[in-house]
Parts: C-alpha cells; sequence; structure tokens
C-alpha cells in the first residue's frame, strides 16, 4: 500500500491511532541509531531513510533519479513492515541480523528484506537498532556498489510487467470452484421426491408391493 502523502508528519496523521503509536514508536528507534549522512522522507509511497545525492550522487541504480534507499516503514493493509536493505544478504549481516534477533525469544517474521508485525512488543528493538547502527551511510554505499557492480538495471517498466505476468499464470493455476448441482444433490428429498422414490420402490417389486390382497386370498 503506497501513500499519497508528501510529508512524514501527514502520512502519520493518515494513520489509525494505534497504528500510528507503533509506527511512531518505531521510527524513533531508527532515527535514534541512523547515521547522519542518512536523510528522511517519503519514499516509494513509505516513510524512507536514503542516501541522499549530495552524499551518493549516482542515486539508485534503478531509477538515479531516487537517492539510495536505506530503509522504510510503512503501514500495510493486514500488518506494518520494517524494510531494512542491509540485512537483504542470508550471510554477514544478514546472517548477524537473525541469529541476534534468535536469541531474543520473540518469533521473527521476514521476507528478503522486510520485518512484519502487528504490534511493537512482536519486535526485537535492540536488534534493530543494533543493525541500524552498524550501517553508516558510507558502508552502506559500499556494500551497494558490491552488489550491484556489473548489474544491469532493470526498468521499472519490466518490473510490473513481471509482476503482471505472476499474477495471471497464478490466476489460470488457482482451481475452480465446486459446481453448485454437487450440493443440490445433497438436500434431503421433499414430497415430491419421496412420492418418486416410493414409485421407484413399486416399479422394482419390491416386498411390500408383491404381497397385495390378492396374493393373501390366495394362500387362504
Amino acid at each position: 500500500m503506497q501513500s499519497r502523502a508528501t510529508t512524514v508528519e501527514a502520512y502519520l496523521s493518515s494513520l489509525p491511532e494505534d497504528r500510528r503509536a507503533a509506527i511512531a514508536a518505531l521510527r524513533d528507534v531508527v532515527r535514534k541509531n541512523l547515521d547522519r549522512d542518512y536523510a528522511e522522507g517519503m519514499q516509494s509511497g513509505m516513510i524512507g531513510w536514503y542516501v541522499p545525492h549530495t552524499v551518493f550522487p549516482p542515486g539508485y541504480h534503478c531509477d538515479p533519479n531516487q537517492p539510495l534507499p536505506f530503509a522504510c516503514l510503512a503501514s500495510q493493509k493486514n500488518h506494518m513492515a520494517l524494510y531494512l536493505m542491509s540485512v537483504v544478504d542470508p550471510g554477514g549481516e544478514g546472517a548477524r541480523f537473525r541469529e541476534a534477533w534468535t536469541k531474543t525469544g520473540k518469533k521473527l517474521d521476514m521476507g528478503k528484506s522486510c520485518i512484519r508485525f502487528k504490534r511493537l512488543e512482536d519486535l526485537a528493538l535492540d536488534v534493530i537498532g543494533d543493525a541500524i547502527r552498524r550501517m553508516p551511510a558510507r558502508a552502506w554505499i559500499e556494500q551497494y556498489q558490491k552488489w550491484t557492480t556489473g548489474r544491469k538495471p532493470v526498468p521499472r517498466e519490466e518490473i510490473r510487467a513481471r509482476v503482471a505476468a505472476r499474477k495471471k499464470e497464478a490466476a489460470k493455476k488457482k482451481p475452480a470452484a465446486r459446481p453448485k448441482a454437487a450440493a443440490v444433490a445433497k438436500k434431503p428429498a421433499g414430497k415430491k421426491g419421496a412420492a418418486s422414490v416410493s414409485t421407484s420402490r413399486a416399479s422394482r417389486g419390491s416386498p411390500s408391493s408383491s404381497r397385495g390382497p390378492s396374493s393373501r386370498r390366495g394362500r387362504g
């Protein structure tokens, strides 16, 4: 969910009270541990912390007009999320982050860089603060350049096309709903249904129909 808010204050004021409190508290943790060379603002419809062009002129390789992103914080449809780019790698900072989180005993609900939570209490705030503090802007630029050396940028239009294609393919594989006729067949028979059953039994020569009055008189 991307907000149309143009300032962090406007974004926070647009949130429900409970989410606003959680997002604001986590924002404070990020800001307290953030290197001074980072800047804060709205990026991709979320609260973002990034390396401004004044510090890193090339910007984000996928869109050089955008400053190099470092972290984002957002209220999504079913959860809130902190996107922490520096812990994407499975080794190095990523491994250190996961190991430290595990030691807290808290459950980590995490994708590649997305740390999902529904309450502030779900988060290991000390671990998040330490991960941010360990990655000053200059170190992040160096790490980012190692990851992207020789990597060809993918235009946003192509990324959107890929996502749309995946959704279309998933829709094709989705199993069809059961026909309603099956549910109707399970309904108990009404008066007409009962009459049909009785007639059917009679036509097959059920015990009750074979012992009529004439047969009893013949045995008398």
